[in-house]
C-alpha cells in the first residue's frame, strides 16, 4: 500500500518540533495523559499501514481544538509507541511506551474500527465504569480522540491493539484491581494534559470507585481520610468487598454527594482527629489550604461534656487538633472525641439530606485503632 485513502492534511514535515514545553501558573511543567499517547501511536501506525513504515513525528488534535506533533518510536511497519511524558507529575505510568498495532479490519459495509487491549493494558471485568465489560479500559474522551486521528488518516475501519510494556506492574500502583480493569494501565484523560498534583484526577477516581460500587449493589462505602485510616478499615469490615474502601483525603463531601446520588445508604467514614474535626464544624471539604481546625468549637464541646481544664485549654492552645486529641487520651477523656464523632455524623448526613446514614470513627494518629466514634 503507498496511497492513503484520504488526503492527509497533517503531512510530516522535515521542520516539525515536538510538542512545546507547557507550564502552570506555579511553573510545575505540564506533561500528556496516556490517552494523548495512545492516540498519537495510532494514528503513527495507521500512516505506517498505508506508507510501509510509521513517520517519525505524528500531530494529533487535543480535546480544546490545539495541535501538537509527538515524536514516535517504529515498531514495525504498523506498529508504533509513544513514550509518555507526565511533566512534573509523579504519575506511575510516566515513562511508558505507549504502543498501538493497526490492522485493517474485517471487510463489509457494516465494519466498525475496533480498539483492543494487548499485553499491559487493562479490560473492564465490572460494571460502573460506564465502559462494557470485556472491553479494554479506554475511556470516552481518549476513544474520540483516537477515532478522530484515525479518520484524518483513512475511512476504512481498523484493528488497533495498545499495548503498554510492564503496563500490569504499572497498574499496581493504580485503583485499577479494585475497579475491576485487569491486564494492566487505563488509557484516560478528559484534556489530553497532565496537570502535576491534580485534584481533580483525585476526586475523578472516588467518584468512579463509588459508581462501580454501587454497580455491583453494594449500600456501603467506608471513606477513608488517608492510608493509615484505610488500612486500619479495612481491619475493621474484613467482609466488606475492597471496592468498599476508598480513600477520599479532603474529599468527603464529594464521596458524600455521589453516594447519595446512586443509591447507596450507608457511609462509614473512618478520620483522624483534625479532618473529623473540621466535619464536625460543617467544612466538607478539609484541606489545610481551604479550612482551619476550629479551636472554640473543640473548647466547646469540651466544656459541654465537662472535661478537665487541661482538655478545654488544650482546644486553643495550638493550631492543630492533635494536641486536643492528645491531651484528652493522657487525661483518660474520650467524651469530647465521641462528641467531635457525633457532630461530624450530624454534617455528614445533613450534607446528604438524609439519602446517606453515616457513622464516624475516629482513629489515633498511627492508624491502630479506633478511640472514639459516634
Amino acid at each position: 500500500m503507498s496511497n492513503l485513502p484520504v488526503p492527509y492534511k497533517g503531512a510530516p514535515r522535515e521542520d516539525a518540533e515536538p510538542f512545546r514545553e507547557r507550564r502552570d501558573s506555579r511553573g510545575l511543567r505540564l506533561g500528556w495523559t496516556t490517552g494523548t499517547c495512545a492516540t498519537a501511536a495510532a494514528k503513527a501506525a495507521a500512516l505506517g499501514l498505508y506508507t510501509g513504515s510509521p513517520p517519525k513525528m505524528v500531530d494529533i488534535s487535543l480535546p480544546d481544538g490545539s495541535r501538537e506533533w509527538f515524536e514516535v518510536e517504529n515498531h514495525g511497519a504498523t506498529r508504533a509507541a509513544v513514550i509518555k511524558d507526565a511533566g512534573d507529575d509523579p504519575d506511575c505510568t510516566h515513562g511508558a511506551h505507549i504502543t498501538a498495532r493497526v490492522a485493517l479490519a474485517r471487510r463489509g459495509p457494516e465494519a466498525e474500527t475496533e480498539l483492543l487491549a494487548g499485553p499491559g493494558v487493562g479490560t473492564v471485568t465490572k460494571p460502573g465504569l460506564g465502559l462494557p465489560i470485556g472491553e479494554p479500559s479506554i475511556t470516552h474522551v481518549p476513544r474520540r480522540m483516537i477515532l478522530a486521528a484515525l479518520s484524518e488518516v483513512t475511512t476504512e475501519a481498523l484493528s488497533v491493539t495498545f499495548s503498554v510494556p510492564d503496563g500490569e506492574e504499572m497498574a499496581a500502583h493504580t485503583s485499577n484491581a479494585r475497579l475491576g480493569i485487569v491486564g494492566g494501565i487505563s488509557i484516560l484523560g478528559t484534556t489530553g494534559v497532565v496537570k502535576p498534583y491534580s485534584t481533580a484526577a483525585w476526586r475523578a477516581s472516588i467518584v468512579q470507585q463509588i459508581d462501580v460500587a454501587a454497580a455491583q449493589g453494594e449500600p456501603t462505602m467506608v471513606l477513608a481520610t488517608g492510608s493509615r485510616t484505610e488500612r486500619l478499615a479495612m481491619r475493621l469490615f474484613p467482609g466488606l468487598d475492597e471496592v468498599c474502601f476508598v480513600e477520599v483525603g479532603d474529599y468527603t463531601g464529594t464521596a458524600l454527594k455521589r453516594m447519595g446520588q446512586v443509591g447507596m445508604v450507608q457511609a462509614v467514614v473512618v478520620g483522624m482527629a483534625g479532618k473529623l474535626s473540621k466535619l464536625a464544624s460543617g467544612v466538607m471539604m478539609t484541606h489545610f489550604r481551604r479550612s482551619k481546625v476550629d479551636g472554640q468549637l473543640l473548647a466547646a464541646v469540651a466544656k459541654s461534656v465537662k472535661a478537665p481544664a487541661a482538655v478545654v485549654k488544650a482546644a486553643t492552645a495550638t493550631n492543630t487538633a492533635r494536641h486536643f486529641f492528645e491531651t484528652c487520651i493522657a487525661h483518660g477523656v474520650v467524651e469530647p472525641l465521641e462528641r467531635v464523632c457525633e457532630m461530624a455524623r450530624e454534617a455528614c448526613e445533613e450534607h446528604t439530606k438524609g439519602a446517606v446514614s453515616v457513622e464516624v470513627l475516629m482513629a489515633d494518629f498511627e492508624g491502630a485503632r479506633v478511640v472514639a466514634r459516634g
